[in-house]
């Protein structure tokens, strides 16, 4: 995958804009008007939640029943959260309240980590290379954790000191519970238990942490933490900010604020899984809006494919009257779609789909 070695302008870190204390965002953070946030967004409505502990309780039913939930949301929604997931509650906090902490280091600290177009790794402020193009309100820390050949500790802040620590464990367990997950839903869709890992490469898949960090803005109504999008990988765990809500969900041409448990964590279908189920399971649109009260951090964690495999509809999915709607890419020419583009709602994976 071949990216430019620098950005196109000099990047503005927004952590700086905001603590500036200006009552007005420069220009190009200022989204279309049919872009802008919904303030109509119904507050009774929230993603699936569902109780991961019934994957292994022992009692078939229980089983069953949580199989389907699963099966459920990620046909009609492409979003849930999940709760006794195996995770502890003190690594959940501990590694929010970690990065939290980085984003609060001095400039100079965080600037030796400051990151390029070539592999994204490191401190960051925008996506996308197109010169004069629109901003989000947002800084990010990108890192790799799988394949162990691009795992660089060094890229890794140093500080605070137990921040890389913190990082391996937390990333250990998601890994496991993309896994875990990876299984029930080769299960749900009727293929056999191990074939989406197999298909992502088995033990040898793609694991990725990008660490968003919205700080307060002085004009929210104008502009998003991070504009509509669907995620290019394979599966999402988001671990989100519990005292601030912020990511929005797109259902029924309505944006859907969702609204976080306590040590939950989103889970939402990625590009890659649309494909594999041949759209039995789609990834969903969603986005971020900011506060102008509270700063925001939440960490997103990406299980994706091996990088250089093919990934095309399972044949068991094809049939006569439902064909495959997708050619056969690998994962890395897939995302330099969005690392050249920048976020760009559904239109990749719309645009894959065959026109006849």
């Amino acid at each position: 995958m071949v990216c430019p070695c620098d950005w196109p302008e000099p990047v503005v870190r927004v952590q700086s804009l905001s603590d500036s204390g200006e009552s007005i965002i420069p220009a190009r953070y200022v989204k279309p008007p049919p872009d802008r946030p919904s303030l109509n967004s119904s507050p009774d409505i929230n993603i699936p939640l569902i109780d991961l502990s019934g994957l292994t309780d022992g009692d078939l039913a229980i089983r069953e029943a949580t199989l389907k939930q699963i099966s459920d949301a990620c046909r009609e929604w492409g979003f849930f959260q999940v709760i006794n997931h195996g995770l502890r509650a003190e690594l959940v906090d501990g590694a929010r309240e970690i990065w939290r902490e980085f984003f609060h280091e001095s400039m100079e600290v965080k600037q030796k980590y400051a990151n390029s177009p070539k592999t994204y790794e490191g401190y960051g402020s925008r996506l996308g290379l197109q010169k004069g193009a629109g901003f989000d309100w947002s800084d990010y820390y990108f890192l790799h954790y799988l394949p162990s050949s691009l795992k660089d500790h060094n890229k890794w802040p140093e500080k605070p000191s137990s921040l890389r620590e913190v990082v391996e464990e937390y990333s250990k367990e998601i890994v496991r519970l993309g896994n875990v997950l990876l299984e029930v839903f080769s299960i749900n869709l009727g293929l056999r238990h191990d074939y989406l890992q197999n298909a992502f490469g088995g033990e040898d898949v793609g694991a990725c942490l990008r660490v968003n960090f919205y700080p307060k803005c002085p004009q929210p109504d104008l502009t998003l933490g991070l504009s509509s999008h669907s995620d290019p990988g394979g599966i999402t765990f988001l671990l989100p900010d519990e005292n601030v809500s912020g990511l929005q969900v797109r259902r029924d041409q309505q944006w859907i604020t969702v609204k976080p448990v306590r040590h939950g964590i989103i889970v939402n279908i990625g590009d890659q899984i649309q494909v594999i189920s041949n759209a039995i399971y789609k990834s969903v649109e969603h986005r971020v809006i900011v506060n102008p009260n509270k700063e925001r951090v939440s960490l997103a964690y990406f299980y994706n494919p091996k990088s250089n495999l093919l990934i095309h509809p399972a044949p068991e999915l094809i049939t006569r009257e439902t064909p495959s709607l997708y050619p056969a890419m690998t994962f890395d020419e897939y995302r330099l779609f969005i690392r050249t583009r920048g976020p760009q709602g559904k239109s990749q994976v719309e645009s894959l789909k065959s026109k006849t």
